[in-house]
């Protein structure tokens, strides 16, 4: 699959303008899933329609603080991730841990965000953190009615 000739997308592109990086990214998907490869399920996530033109994006983070956390946005790409703290590379690096029954799992979670989709903000209480985000619709897009003359 990975042969851009082979691709049941390329059957697509010829009637389309300006979508091609909607079927390279799910030439990328097919051609994970075809190499074995799973999308990890940790964190569990939700994906909520909060209104007509917004969203959160769920994690259930239970056990992090926000300073554990990172949440970033390049390239259409929204990417929250575990990072470790000086504290824990300190106890980790001099062995400091008696007892270790509690592992803290380390993760990268990615979301692909439209072109027209705003990150607004992200907030972490009680063990989930929300990512808000709204689609901003331009005025050309919007639907409006036209006068005949």
């Amino acid at each position: 699959m990975t042969n851009k000739a082979l691709s049941i997308f390329n059957q697509l592109r010829p009637v389309t303008v300006g979508f091609d990086n909607v079927f390279d990214h799910f030439e990328r998907m097919f051609e994970d899933d075809f190499r074995g490869l799973s999308v990890p399920n940790f964190p569990p996530y939700n994906i909520v329609k909060t209104g007509k033109n917004s969203y959160d994006v769920e994690l259930a983070l239970a056990g992090y603080s926000k300073k554990d956390i990172d949440v970033s946005l390049e390239d259409g790409v929204l990417t929250i991730k575990s990072v470790k703290s000086e504290e824990e590379k300190e106890v980790e690096d001099n062995n400091g841990v008696l007892h270790q029954g509690i592992a803290k799992r380390f993760f990268s979670k990615a979301f692909t965000i439209a072109d027209d989709v705003e990150v607004k903000g992200a907030e972490l209480k009680d063990g989930l953190l929300k990512v808000s985000m709204e689609r901003v619709v331009p005025e050309h897009k919007k639907a409006r009615t036209i006068d005949i003359k």
